[in-house]
């Protein structure tokens, strides 16, 4: 017996969560119900139904469909397929799995094909594969994120499956299918069936037994996600490193992705820290490539060390400010054109280096005033710095 499998949807009224793609004005599912859909790239956390998705796309089109992964798949193979179907009215579908691992050459290899519409290219990944793929492909495709499942669709499904088969299983264990799974359906249906055939009914037990730790990819529509995320931040944003582990705690149990917190904590080391100590960029930026690897369970390690830092960081959100200050002047229509002399080639212009680091020049025909410094932490120095800077050359 396998769930995930005898339950795949088949139809996309059938597949579970992504409303925001498959509503019945979706431009995603427009196109797809139009024949129209251009070779299109999804993106999401595991058992999304990224797959099940192409797989569907295929049926509705009624096209040959091939399904491969790129860490295994081969140049000779796609040139087979793309000859076999070279006069063929109906071309073929060709799914590719894990495509932010296509190589250059396979990348090139797919552009005259994609150009020519010999196939209709479909790709998954958990990684969004726009950063990986090369600027020609990107242009000749669309890219689609499809979320985590979220509880209440979980729970539908599930029911559903449970109803069907006739299992008995505990409500606390049922909870624990959901919770624990963190959007992954088919993670969710592999643990049922795994418990199922342990025992009936079926208790929450066996299934922490099987299941230690929740899996790591969260749930982005539960409403406790959201208000966690704000109250780690809130915590570290107030200096309290004992409450900033808890809600972290809290996050990570409840099956939250650890690179959706790094980003998060990475965002509040520019937002709410900034220049009064800049090293806590760079910790944010080496724990979220660092989590991006490892995983849990070991990634919480490093999330709990780039927490209490920046819990223990002096604050400052003058770049945060500025930032908004400066875009605000933009979008209320406040325009002003470049000085000449510091246009491109222009012979009037002062090179800085020549006057000894600073020369006093126009850059703005318009006098803004968006940074402030708060002069905390490490701001203070680079004020000092500057008023050093320009102060020296008024005096020399």
């Amino acid at each position: 017996m396998n769930l995930a499998l005898k339950y795949r949807p088949k139809r996309l009224n059938q597949l579970v969560g992504q409303k925001h793609l498959l509503l019945p004005t979706a431009p995603l599912r427009l196109l797809i119900e139009s024949g129209k859909l251009p070779h299109t790239f999804f993106y999401g956390p595991p058992g999304s139904g990224k797959t099940t998705l192409a797989r569907i796309i295929a049926l509705v089109l009624d096209r040959p469909f091939y399904e491969m992964n790129a860490t295994t798949i081969k140049v000779e193979e796609l040139r087979k397929i793309f000859k076999e179907y070279s006069n063929a009215l109906q071309k073929p579908l060709i799914f590719i799995d894990e495509v932010h691992r296509l190589s250059k050459n396979q990348q090139e290899v797919l552009l005259p094909f994609m150009e020519n519409n010999s196939a209709l290219i479909l790709g998954a990944s958990t990684q969004n594969p726009y950063y990986s793929m090369t600027s020609a492909m990107r242009s000749r495709s669309h890219i689609f994120e499809l979320e985590a499942i979220s509880n209440e669709a979980m729970r539908e499904y599930l029911e559903y499956i449970i109803k069907s088969e006739k299992f008995s299983v505990e409500d606390k264990a049922l909870e624990f299918l959901i919770s624990s799974s963190s959007g992954d359906a088919r993670a969710m249906l592999n643990l049922l069936e795994s418990g199922i055939a342990i025992e009936s009914p079926l208790r929450i037990d066996t299934l922490r037994q099987i299941r230690p730790y929740a899996l790591q990819a969260g749930s982005s529509e539960d409403d406790s996600h959201y208000e966690l995320t704000s109250a780690m931040i809130k915590s570290i944003r107030g200096s309290d490193i004992d409450a900033g582990l808890y809600y972290l705690a809290r996050l990570i149990e409840g099956g939250e992705r650890a690179e959706f917190i790094a980003r998060r904590l990475a965002i509040l080391a520019s937002e709410d820290i900034g220049n009064a100590n800049p090293n806590a960029l760079n910790l944010a930026s080496s724990t979220l490539n660092i989590v991006k690897h490892i995983g849990y369970p070991e990634a919480r390690i490093s999330l709990s060390q780039l927490l209490i830092y920046l819990a223990s960081s002096p604050k400052s959100n003058s770049a945060y400010v500025a930032i908004n200050k400066a875009q605000e002047a933009i979008k209320n229509g406040e325009i002003y054109s470049i000085p000449n002399h510091i246009k491109t080639h222009n012979k009037e212009y002062l090179y800085p280096h020549d006057w000894g680091g600073w020369v006093k020049q126009e850059y703005l025909s318009h006098n803004f005033k968006f940074y402030k410094s708060r002069g905390i932490g490490f701001e203070k120095n680079l004020l000092e710095w500057r008023e050093k800077i320009v102060n020296y050359r008024f005096n020399n």
